[in-house]
């Protein structure tokens, strides 16, 4: 067994853990409320490794990789999207060419993007917040504010379903450890072909990432 693959596991339960603490009572019956959205499709089989889950635990971990699974190709798509758009804007001259071509990327996003993201639940929406960072660098309120047409568009309308999500919120997986999980299950779907790689913004050292859990993980256990 790699040892990713044995660090990946070890670090799970400090995930679970960690969210309990900090998670209230009224956000938990929200959570379930909205859980009828995010529907359990087994992606792939689960091992675990010196750790008994719980039923809880495995449901969890679970709906972690279904929602990221579900949201990273709107992200993926949504980094190619702004990538074509500052080439094509740095080839224009006039305010007038850039004003055009803001309105088709404008219709072009809404259309796209919309449907999608009205079928999203609250935690599908804050990994999807995570992972356009990821991707572009740039955080969903940073895009609206900076690219402010086809990006506005993109949010405008799906504001009452996102309003209780920080769109300032930062992909940090050194930090964050639900940002670490989600950096293993990309890592671990790319090896096998579940997603398609797109290089992101600020790359991430998956073996140092591995070593940074493993070595808090102990601290934690002292």
């Amino acid at each position: 067994m790699s040892k990713k693959l044995i660090y990946f596991f070890l670090l799970l339960p400090v995930s679970f853990i960690s969210n309990a603490q900090v998670t209230n009572d009224s956000l938990a019956k929200r959570d379930a409320m909205i859980e009828a959205n995010d529907t359990i499709v087994p992606l792939e089989e689960v091992v675990v490794y010196r750790h008994k889950w719980s039923a809880a635990e495995k449901k969890e971990f679970q709906l972690l990789q279904n929602r990221v699974y579900k949201v990273y190709p709107i992200a993926k798509i949504a980094a190619d999207r702004l990538t074509v758009l500052n080439k094509n804007m740095d080839k224009m001259k006039t305010n007038r060419e850039k004003k055009k071509y803001f309105k088709i990327v404008e219709d072009y996003m809404e259309n796209e993007f919309t449907g999608q993201l009205k079928k999203l639940s609250r935690k599908q929406g804050q990994i999807l917040v995570k992972l356009i960072h990821r991707q572009t660098g740039y955080t969903t309120f940073e895009l609206i504010k900076d690219y402010k047409s086809g990006w506005k568009a993109f949010w405008s309308n799906n504001t009452a379903r996102l309003f209780d999500i920080n769109l300032k919120t930062k992909y940090a997986p050194y930090e964050v450890n639900e940002d670490f999980l989600i950096e293993s299950i990309l890592d671990r779907a790319f090896v096998r072909g579940s997603l398609v790689n797109q290089k992101p913004a600020n790359p991430v050292d998956i073996d140092e990432l591995y070593d940074y859990w493993e070595k808090k993980a102990k601290e934690l256990k002292k």
